[in-house]
């Protein structure tokens, strides 16, 4: 029997819709990477992209655990000498709580040539409302 290898016209791709109230930061990227890669599927193939789209909302009632809040920071650089600059975490939740959960998605994915297009299928919303309502997403219930 030979092995089975998915071609790239082959995959079929899902909606999901996933709500993060009360879900932990950690443990909920890493169930979206694991289905963003498609490693939740039968036909998963490692250089293939066999991903499904996710859908997330109310992404600010998520739940950080220890002292994070206050300890964890962001870093990032304007490309100017002395440009570095630093955000802490309750400051990054209380502005923009979809690139708490988005950076550490993107620290769960593979770092290879496919992660950005598996990052393009994370569809991130800090409420209840999302814009994704013609794709008929399924609900996907992570524990």
């Amino acid at each position: 029997m030979k092995t089975y290898s998915a071609k790239a016209g082959e995959i079929k791709r899902d909606w999901w819709l996933v709500d993060a109230t009360d879900q932990t930061l950690g443990r909920l990227s890493a169930k979206l990477a694991m289905i963003l890669q498609g490693k939740n599927k039968p036909v998963y193939t490692p250089h293939i992209d066999t991903g499904d789209f996710v859908v997330v909302v109310n992404v600010d009632k998520m739940r950080i655990t220890g002292r994070k809040l206050d300890q964890k920071i962001y870093y990032r650089h304007t490309g100017y000498a002395g440009g570095q600059k630093a955000t802490l975490m309750r400051d990054m939740m209380e502005n923009h709580p979809e690139r708490v959960l988005t950076h550490a998605v993107k620290g769960m994915l593979p770092k290879n040539r496919l992660s950005s297009a598996q990052l393009k299928k994370l569809k991130i919303f800090s409420g209840p409302e999302h814009t994704h309502a013609a794709q008929q997403p399924r609900v996907l219930e992570i524990k």
